[in-house]
């Protein structure tokens, strides 16, 4: 099994004078938000664990250690073309994407999704989680049968759509068959990027397998873009602690 991180992100809303990091490196409660995923993941081997960076990337490295593998996104067009950089490390099976600036989920949760991957026999496979209408994470849009149709990312969405309260966490497992399907990824959206959540529609063009994992905690998929991201997780592990 592999395991890709997308860790490519600047993070703008993130940079002062005091902190010139990288996203991944920002420390919450002492350690970079990047080490928080690596934890949950901690299961796999690092050799078996792909980290996308961009910015900065090689503090990035320096920091995190050589024990993981590495690979460059020079440019930031979008988490599709993240994950196109690392097409040499894709596994035939089981490709698990995740995040990078997301420290709150749990090892049992990626454990489970794992479980359900493998049960089910999916070609690709979505952990959602069921949130607010306010997300900005993209809706699942699923048929009258429960079959997943499509992610509609929230700057593409019709007003219906926006009021799909089950979200995208962004993390998926899938395979190579999938995978192969990455350079059929175009721009045409509102964000001019290449989504990895259009290999949604390429999979089922191609009558390949899909499900969604759903879970119920939002909190879990918590991602820090801001400074006011950053003092809620910072106030959030002081409560989990106390």
């Amino acid at each position: 099994m592999k395991c890709i991180i997308l860790a490519a992100g600047k993070g703008k809303r993130l940079l002062s004078e005091k902190y010139q990091l990288p996203k991944a490196l920002r420390e919450l409660n002492g350690k970079p938000i990047l080490s928080y995923v690596l934890e949950t993941i901690s299961f796999l081997d690092k050799k078996d664990i792909v980290i996308i960076v961009g910015f900065m990337g090689e503090k990035v490295i320096e920091k995190i250690g050589d024990k993981y593998n590495y690979v460059w996104q020079r440019e930031q067009l979008g988490t599709g073309h993240a994950v196109m950089m690392a097409k040499d490390y894709f596994e035939n099976d089981l490709n698990l994407i995740l995040m990078g600036d997301m420290p709150f989920i749990k090892i049992q949760t990626i454990k489970d999704f794992i479980d359900f991957h493998l049960h089910n026999k999916n070609d690709l496979s979505i952990l959602t989680v069921e949130g607010k209408e306010s997300s900005s994470f993209g809706r699942i849009v699923r048929n009258a049968d429960g079959t997943i149709e499509k992610i509609v990312e929230v700057k593409d969405a019709k007003d219906e759509e926006k009021k799909i309260t089950e979200l995208n966490t962004g993390i998926m497992i899938c395979n190579k068959k999938v995978l192969s399907l990455i350079d059929e990824l175009k721009t045409d959206n509102a964000q001019k990027e290449y989504y990895l959540t259009d290999l949604v529609k390429l999979s089922k063009d191609k009558r390949l397998k899909i499900d969604g994992f759903k879970v119920y905690d939002e909190v879990e998929f918590f991602g820090i873009n801001t400074l006011e991201d950053l003092e809620f997780a910072e106030n959030y592990i002081k409560n989990q602690n106390n």
